[in-house]
């Protein structure tokens, strides 16, 4: 029986997500909850519905349409999101656009069939499909079995991940992964559990052992004045003499924010980082021998 998983979005031809040009495929579910989250819908494993009160245009589709009486109209439309199933339906009704479901299930042949789509392009750039999230190791058997048709079709793979799962999870992934995506957050115990809700020390492991396997990997940092620049020129220490293909350097932005809002989730912005700042980080990891790239900015 073929594996089954949830993805919230497929995004072809991405340049940003390992070489070449790319599928990047985004599982749904997250088991750290990062305080400048780009991907807020990610964080469960079940469908969502997203608003977007700005475009609303008062039609009423929804209305009639929703069988738990989520959408009420009072002074402006709100969700009653406790009564809300994600069936989709006021979604597939919103032709504004203020109403998406973000989630979906798909088997691992049917997502590979979707991959396989865009493997012309793979094929003169380089390039490949990049699982990433949310968190594409809490779904391990979805993923494995995708890994694993990637490589019998000679599609070359990538894994983006955070590293907080047990080392026998990323060890299943070594022998079809062509590349692992890394993220560090932050270097001290403390700090990483205050901006993400846990600590590092399983993160760190992980990412070593898999130094130690010999797989490729690129670091990626995310760059947060007022969240974890502090703590960067640490990170370059850690790094230094590592064997790692490169470590890219990911300017701050704020375009999780609208998404957040849509949730009905708190927001908390943090500051945007500038040229000049993002110069200086990428100056001090050239510094220590490390090879380095800046995005974002």
């Amino acid at each position: 029986m073929a594996a089954e998983g949830i993805i919230f979005n497929i995004q072809s031809f991405s340049v940003q997500d390992g070489p070449g040009i790319r599928t990047t495929v985004f599982f749904k579910g997250c088991n750290l909850r990062c305080a400048w989250c780009h991907n807020p819908e990610s964080w469960k494993f079940e469908p969502q519905i997203q608003f977007y009160p700005e475009k609303c245009i008062g039609c009423g589709n929804c209305f009639s349409v929703c069988p738990n009486g989520v959408h009420v109209a009072a002074e402006e439309h709100i969700l009653r999101r406790e009564n809300c199933t994600a069936c989709g339906r006021c979604a597939d009704e919103c032709y504004a656009g203020a109403l998406a479901l973000t989630g979906r299930r798909m088997t691992a042949e049917e997502l590979f069939r979707r991959i396989q789509v865009d493997q012309p392009y793979y094929q003169k750039s380089g390039g490949g499909v990049t699982f990433s999230g949310g968190e594409c190791m809490m779904q391990p058997d979805f993923l494995a079995e995708l890994l694993h048709l990637c490589r019998e079709a000679g599609i070359q793979t990538a894994v983006d991940t955070a590293g907080h799962c047990p080392w026998e999870k990323l060890e299943r992934m070594l022998s079809d992964a062509d590349l692992f995506l890394y993220d560090l957050k932050a270097y001290s115990p403390a700090l990483h559990k205050k901006l993400t809700g846990v600590e590092n020390g399983q993160i760190l492991s992980n990412f070593e052992k898999l130094l130690e396997y010999g797989a490729r990997v690129i670091v990626r940092i995310p760059c947060i004045p007022g969240a974890n620049w502090e703590e960067i020129p640490q990170l370059a220490d850690y790094l230094a003499g590592k064997p790692v293909e490169l470590v890219e350097l990911l300017a701050y932005h704020k375009l999780g924010e609208g998404k957040r809002k849509a949730l009905d989730m708190a927001i908390e912005s943090f500051t945007v980082p500038s040229k000049a700042d993002m110069q200086e980080m990428t100056d001090l990891f050239e510094s220590k021998g490390i090879p380095v790239r800046c995005s974002g900015v």
